[in-house]
């Protein structure tokens, strides 16, 4: 659909009071700015369109009870998930091979197209496992989704669900899959191997054979439309049994060299740079670095930078920073 069958599309939503035919159009709008790279525009339209406060709006078109009770363990009165909301994240900001952007896209059409799908018998992918190294994008790529579909982040708080009393944390799990059933949300169980273990590790308790038992049952059965996403650092430690309740699981890799050098200049946009600080060279140098590795080397070359009376950052700031950081790295080989 071009713009301007956008507009008029939008402006027979209106005059037909259709509320959710007239958000579904404005995304539309919104996303198709997005493509055309005019970002700033896009966020304006949709700080614009939920500028009134009101509850979420999600691509099903469906609202959401805020004054929902948290669940919280019995012993320790601790939350069992956060509520998290995240806006104007878009596509560009999210540093991913092109296969693996695609496959989160996907994600995404799959949800936009529901009913298309409907009509052929088959239903968007909503359980999804997410696999890869710490900071290499897992987490960020779950923030992204909920930015994207407009929908808020369950974010699971394992150190609450874990509960000392024995058949407390499955009590625990079923209170979180109570909760997310009749709404839409992206729920986000990061690092799912603590209860995910696998059950022939003759080193785990039966107490977390039962609880895997349990929370492979909950997958099987949740009937819901949201967004599961599990995140795991050690796929190699999940019980078999799990991949086979996803109907999605994405690879989440290290950043190649192009990319490296990409995530260079992002993240020394904020200052000014001498001439002549090749960025290429500094890439080669980061082999095995994640997205994350090399924000956080950035991030040290500015305050470096800036600790020592400069607003330009000279290419001694990048390599002191690099140097640190790869005796980081090491350190972490050794514990």
């Amino acid at each position: 659909m071009t713009i301007n069958e956008l507009i008029k599309q939008l402006f027979i939503a209106f005059s037909k009071k259709d509320e959710d035919g007239f958000y579904k159009l404005a995304e539309e709008l919104i996303d198709l700015e997005k493509r055309k790279k005019h970002n700033i525009l896009a966020k304006e339209l949709k700080e614009a369109l939920y500028s009134n406060g009101s509850a979420f709006k999600s691509q099903t078109n469906r609202k959401f009870r805020t004054n929902k009770p948290i669940p919280r363990d019995n012993d320790t009165g601790f939350p069992l998930l956060d509520i998290k909301k995240y806006d104007y994240l878009d596509w560009d900001q999210l540093i991913l091979s092109k296969k693996t952007k695609y496959d989160l896209e996907q994600i995404v059409q799959g949800f936009r197209n529901r009913e298309v799908l409907a009509t052929y018998n088959l239903t968007p992918k909503s359980k999804v496992l997410f696999c890869g190294l710490p900071g290499t994008g897992k987490t960020y790529s779950a923030q992204m989704l909920s930015s994207v579909m407009n929908l808020p982040m369950v974010y699971v708080n394992f150190d609450a669900i874990i509960s000392s009393y024995l058949g407390e944390t499955a009590s625990n799990l079923r209170k979180v899959f109570d909760f997310i059933k009749d709404d839409v949300w992206i729920v986000l169980f990061d690092e799912v191997d603590i209860i995910g273990k696998n059950r022939d590790d003759q080193h785990e308790t039966g107490e977390i054979k039962r609880v895997v038992n349990n929370f492979l049952q909950m997958i099987d059965n949740f009937e819901g439309e949201s967004l599961i996403i599990a995140s795991t650092n050690h796929p190699h430690i999940l019980d078999p049994a799990i991949w086979r309740r996803f109907d999605e699981v994405i690879s989440f890799e290290l950043p190649g060299e192009s990319e490296r050098k990409y995530i260079f200049e992002l993240f020394l946009k904020p200052i000014k740079k001498v001439k002549g600080i090749d960025l290429q060279i500094i890439a080669n140098e980061t082999e095995g670095f994640s997205p994350s590795d090399i924000k956080t080397t950035c991030h040290d070359s500015i305050t470096h930078a800036i600790l020592n009376g400069r607003d330009t950052l000279e290419l001694s700031d990048i390599l002191y920073s690099l140097e640190k950081y790869k005796q980081r790295l090491e350190l972490r080989k050794t514990w």
